[in-house]
């Protein structure tokens, strides 16, 4: 992945530990696929643990997850960044977003702490 947008020159990578988060969308959108995978199964062929219906949509769930897995994490990487990064259609003028370790004031200690200007 580059490390900024080819087009627009936003960095991907907004802080140290950014796509942590992406698992948690990861996760929604799995269960979310999961869901439906299983109210379709119980629609179209049936729910019973006596003819191990339910251990088929198991399987079933468990190859789509697996098949769709690369697509969920792009998806959900594009799904985090949105939290973060608006869309902007002046992109051209306007300044990348940047967050505060970018900037020198991160690397300065506060107030009132030991080594801050008094």
């Amino acid at each position: 992945m580059p490390h900024n947008c080819p087009e627009c020159g936003q960095p991907f990578e907004l802080e140290v530990g950014f796509w942590y988060g992406t698992g948690y969308v990861s996760y929604g959108l799995s269960f979310a696929i999961s869901v439906a995978s299983f109210v379709a199964w119980w629609v179209l062929i049936g729910m019973s643990t006596q003819d191990n219906r339910f251990f088929w949509w198991l399987g079933f769930n468990a190859v789509l997850l697996i098949i769709l897995q690369p697509w969920l994490m792009r998806l959900s990487r594009v799904i985090w960044l949105y939290f973060f990064v608006y869309y902007d259609p002046d992109y051209k003028v306007t300044a990348v977003k940047k967050f505060d370790y970018e900037s020198e004031s991160y690397f300065l200690p506060k107030e009132g702490e030991e080594g801050s200007p008094k």
